[in-house]
């Protein structure tokens, strides 16, 4: 019986330390200090991220990030929130730390978790610049009253609490690829970071977490319609050119164009410079 007190104690400690592993960890207070932001490269950044596909209204202006797009899963329905600048039902009263936060570690402003629908797992390998002229440039939109809509997820993933342990599993800001030249570099971070490329052409685990090994390699459609493709050199024999042409225009060096959720992403990056969508073209031509 004298065993017990230990035992218990030892089992409060194990549930202390898992906490302290697993809690919320947002940005520290310093981590904007000396950046200024610059709202007219927020916009690029803007694009390249395709906030828009995301967060506007299907059929309404990409400029209104109202929110409301329904995302079916395995998992339930995830709503994409509003991010405007509204201060009551969008973002616009949030400090830039707070939206930092959000972006680069799924954190919100009361210290809750966040669901990866939100693909903060690919935006932790952002450059915190590139994040603060993000958000510069989301300041500048026009502001939506619409409520956000919640989540529709079943039991247990309904319970943010386990996200914390799915966090400390797969929210990592170490690059995937190679980057030897300055344009393989600005690839790696429109692909793997702002554009989270991964997010839908790299299959998951039984956790949901990213198959790395299988990197860029295809993955079911989250809805279950059909496959989204892979676009390894092995899988995709575009040119470089042909790739870049495709991102401006939709159109498949068969003249066939993008539909889709592929659709919406060309809206993206065809507001990019040339350079910008060489470099994706590049980095997809480098992957093993």
């Amino acid at each position: 019986m004298a065993r017990w007190p230990w035992i218990a104690g030892l089992a409060v400690l194990a549930i202390g330390a898992g906490w302290f592993v697993t809690r919320p960890a947002p940005l520290p207070a310093t981590a904007l200090d000396g950046i200024t932001p610059d709202a007219a490269r927020g916009a690029v950044t803007f694009a390249a991220a395709g906030c828009a596909s995301c967060h506007s209204a299907a059929d309404g202006p990409r400029e209104v990030l109202a929110g409301g797009r329904a995302f079916v899963t395995d998992y339930g329905t995830f709503h994409a929130p509003n991010i405007s600048s509204d201060p009551v039902q969008g973002v616009g009263g949030w400090s830039d730390l707070e939206l930092a936060s959000a972006i680069l570690r799924g954190v919100s402003p009361d210290g809750a978790h966040y669901y990866p629908a939100f693909p903060y797992t690919s935006y932790v390998k952002a450059d915190v610049q590139d994040v603060a002229d993000l958000i510069a440039h989301l300041r500048t939109l026009p502001a939506s009253d619409i409520p956000s809509l919640p989540h529709d997820l079943r039991f247990p993933y309904n319970i943010r609490a386990g996200l914390g342990v799915w966090k400390a599993l797969y929210l990592r800001d170490d690059w995937v690829a190679d980057a030897p030249t300055p344009e393989l570099e600005r690839g790696r971070t429109l692909v793997e970071a702002l554009g989270h490329c991964a997010e839908c052409h790299t299959p998951r685990d039984a956790l949901g977490g990213l198959d790395r090994s299988a990197w860029m390699q295809g993955a079911p459609n989250p809805s279950g319609d059909g496959r989204i493709p892979a676009i390894t050199p092995a899988a995709l024999d575009w040119s470089v050119q042909d790739i870049a042409a495709y991102l401006e225009s939709g159109f498949t060096p068969e003249f066939d164009s993008a539909g889709g959720s592929m659709a919406d992403v060309i809206h993206g990056t065809a507001l990019l410079s040339d350079e910008d969508r060489l470099a994706i073209a590049a980095y997809l031509k480098a992957l093993p």
